[in-house]
């Protein structure tokens, strides 16, 4: 028996996409966990050192991940273009 990952509906044939990799049903696209939280122990650093918190600038991630579970894919009758696949910087099996 199939295993389907938590938050997958197999009567709608449905299945969510989230930012983080731990949330991967379907594909996920975002930063990573660990670079998020490098980034605010620099911001905590800075606040505790003396800065106003409105003063800091805002940031973006420098580089985004794309996640995809063939798994699931295959579960709900999905076909991944291969152009998606090499992309891709880490496809679950």
């Amino acid at each position: 028996m199939l295993r389907l990952p938590t938050g997958f509906d197999a009567r709608h044939r449905m299945t969510g996409c989230g930012r983080f990799r731990p949330d991967c049903r379907l594909m996920s696209y975002g930063s990573r966990v660990v670079d998020d939280v490098r980034r605010l122990a620099y911001y905590v650093d800075r606040i505790l050192k003396g800065a106003k918190p409105g003063e800091l600038p805002v940031e973006q991630p420098t580089r985004i991940y794309l996640t995809i579970n063939l798994k699931t894919a295959k579960a709900i009758g999905l076909t991944i273009p291969q152009s998606m696949l090499a992309r891709a910087d880490e496809v679950i099996q």
